[in-house]
């Protein structure tokens, strides 16, 4: 975009009533479920009966806030074309749209001066763009581990050459491999690529300490926001300028706005060295019989008609959750972690996975399984005895997963292929903010019941 356009269009959102989240009264955990969307909807149980949900897969996707709801359909009253029209419409969408880069940056610490925000669909969609921008060649080196998400590590290793820091017993990234691997090759590796916190055990990565040991070896570092960005503060900036982060991508479905809305925050200059492999109209300045000439970060990486729906809900999201408060946020998970690990291990035959006593590193999220029942009949019959929504599988995190259940990797080599294969996994529960003690004594009864039917299963009968 020009810069004359964007100063104007700058000046038009201090003019301009932009939608943004607002209430009579603040919103704080003590009231956070009056504003939940669909929190007393009933489903229907295994005997008939009905009764509000207990969502306890808040990692995969959160519910909607009204506010979220609200700030979309006001915005859409004065809804038109983002940055290509002269009418009232089109530049209002045009400011709010801009405007909302600016609190993506105030929310994630970054300096304007040195980073940029551009628009993605999720998290998924915004590593693979940046993938396919920053990587030049299938000899570029990328350095991950093997806590990722598929989504931080297939975006890289059918792009280049991907190598990967291990996880030591209790499932933490080991930083002493990363540092051996970044020592091995020498200057070779052009990106280092990990989560900031871990959608299988909630472990929270140091990753500043990461970017100061990527940048030591002259390589940038890029983290995969989409488990911290409702539940930890975040900040582009450490305490020194080598700590800082390069490049942060996350998804505004994980913090309670269900738009498709998600945003990737970069170096500007590093961007502008670089194109995505999506084309279209939006990202190029003019194009000739055969020659074309792209606009600058972000606008080139935004191909396309713009979801102006999930950028708002994205800006209203942001609003709620520093109203609430990360302080109070990660206070709040760690007595509802506490409560359900204390209270599974309690339970005969579950076994949870991670470390049980140290959990000061991890956001809420816990894995267990039961003996003698697999995972998916677990999350079914917490479902039908019980309302309670869990995720179970290996959550596209298949590697972690299996090093977690103690599997090697030879074998799942070996079977994968196999029609009869069967995935091994867990039972995942994750807490939004919402979620209570009181649900998580209900799980907690469910599990009981369902650990002591498995076990009674088990017991053969006399001879």
């Amino acid at each position: 975009m020009k810069k004359s356009v964007l100063s104007v269009i700058l000046v038009l959102c201090m003019l301009l009533s932009v939608p943004a989240f607002a209430s009579a009264e603040s919103i704080t955990l003590d009231n956070i479920r009056d504003y939940v969307v669909g929190l007393d909807t009933e489903v229907e149980l295994g005997d008939g009966t009905m009764q509000p949900a207990i969502n306890f897969d808040n990692g995969a996707t959160t519910p909607a806030l009204t506010p979220v709801l609200e700030a979309v359909e006001e915005s859409l009253t004065m809804y038109g074309s983002i940055g290509r029209g002269k009418g009232q419409k089109s530049t209002y969408s045009t400011a709010v749209y801009e405007a909302t880069r600016d609190k993506v940056l105030s929310f994630v610490n970054a300096d304007p001066d040195a980073y940029t925000v551009f628009y993605v669909n999720n998290t998924t969609d915004g590593l693979n763009k940046l993938a396919s921008a920053l990587i030049g060649s299938e000899d570029d080196v990328v350095l991950t581990s093997r806590m990722e998400h598929h989504a931080n590590d297939l975006s890289w290793r059918e792009r280049c050459t991907t190598i990967y820091a291990e996880v030591d017993e209790y499932g933490r990234l080991d930083l002493a491999d990363m540092e051996r691997l970044l020592r091995e090759y020498d200057g070779a590796v052009d990106y280092v690529s990990v989560t900031a916190a871990s959608n299988v055990t909630g472990y929270v990565n140091d990753v500043h300490a990461i970017a100061k040991l990527a940048h030591s070896y002259g390589a940038k570092i890029i983290v995969d926001g989409a488990q911290i960005v409702a539940h930890r503060a975040f900040s582009m900036l450490g305490d020194t300028p080598e700590e800082n982060i390069d490049f942060f991508v996350f998804s505004a479905h994980k913090m309670y706005s269900p738009f498709g809305g998600g945003a990737v925050v970069g170096l500007t200059d590093v961007l502008n060295e670089h194109l995505p492999e999506f084309y279209g109209g939006g990202i190029v300045d003019v194009v000739s019989d055969y020659d074309v000439t792209f606009l600058s970060a972000p606008e080139r990486y935004e191909a396309g008609s713009p979801n102006y729906p999930g950028v708002v809900g994205l800006g209203a999201a942001i609003d709620i959750l520093e109203e609430v408060g990360f302080d109070a946020i990660a206070a709040h998970e760690q007595a509802l972690l506490r409560r359900i690990i204390d209270g599974l291990l309690a339970i005969d035959g579950v076994t949870v996975y991670g470390d049980t006593e140290n959990i000061a590193d991890k956001v809420g999220v816990v894995t267990f399984n039961i003996d003698g029942i697999g995972h998916g009949d677990v999350a079914n019959a917490l479902a039908e005895n019980a309302g309670v929504a869990v995720r179970q599988g290996a959550f596209c995190s298949h590697p972690y997963v299996f090093r977690l259940l103690g599997i090697p990797d030879e074998e799942i080599t070996e079977e994968m292929y196999e029609d009869d294969f069967s995935m091994p996994g867990m039972v995942r529960v994750s807490f939004g903010i919402y979620n209570t003690e009181e649900e998580v004594d209900a799980f907690l009864e469910a599990v009981r019941l369902i650990a002591a039917e498995a076990a009674e299963a088990s017991v053969e009968p006399a001879a």
